[in-house]
């Protein structure tokens, strides 16, 4: 009769796996991806190098799930940054204030997630994790455009190019011992006026926005 797996086993592997994913993100956080191997990680773990091979058949594959599993919460970040009420203004700079605000509270994590040298398998999860940013700042785009709060524009390109443009203002303060101030208004005012947002407008919604909250 062949072996089944009861539900208790079944839950315990998945306990063992979220685990180890857990301690391998945790040597990636203090080291980048550089700092993730099979050894490290039976440490940090506290178990064999051979029940690694039970749950990742090689450093590839397990490197690229912690991208994966990384990215999908960034991600998740931001696309809930962008339910914000208020004009586009507004929940365009709580969005990058978000993302800038997550980077810089771990900076080895997120230069590793965005611009560290890694393997092709980790580097194929990058592009996904580029290509949903991507999608998410279309999305986000042509609402602004659909409102009239934006102008008529190819939502697409602009998305693309916010998502390198972030991306490529990240990665130089990343790298630095301390995180560059200013960084998120910077960033705020290069993107809203590149998406075509009226400025005096948008200075008015943030004053407002700044008087409700204080």
């Amino acid at each position: 009769m062949a072996y089944r797996e009861t539900d208790n086993v079944r839950a315990r592997k998945a306990a063992q796996r979220q685990h180890l994913l857990r301690c391998a993100e945790q040597l990636v956080r203090e080291g980048g991806f550089a700092n993730l191997t099979m050894q490290t990680l039976a440490a940090e773990a506290q178990v064999g190098v051979g029940t690694l091979y039970r749950y990742f058949e090689n450093k590839a594959v397990l490197a690229a799930e912690v991208f994966r599993v990384a990215t999908e919460r960034e991600v998740a970040a931001v696309a809930d940054a962008m339910t914000l009420h208020g004009s586009f203004a507004q929940r365009l700079t709580h969005v990058l204030e978000t993302f800038v605000r997550r980077a810089q509270a771990a900076p080895t994590l997120a230069w590793s997630l965005i611009a560290e040298p890694v393997d092709p398998a980790v580097d194929a999860e990058r592009l996904v994790y580029r290509q949903r940013y991507a999608e998410l700042y279309q999305q986000f785009l042509a609402e602004g455009v659909r409102l009239g709060e934006l102008p008529a524009q190819d939502t697409a390109i602009t998305a693309a190019a916010m998502v390198g443009a972030i991306a490529e203002a990240l990665v130089g303060p990343l790298s630095e011992p301390l995180p560059k101030t200013g960084l998120a208004s910077s960033l705020t005012q290069f993107c809203l006026r590149a998406t075509g947002v009226d400025m005096q407008a948008a200075s008015y919604d943030n004053t407002q926005s700044l008087h409700q909250t204080a």
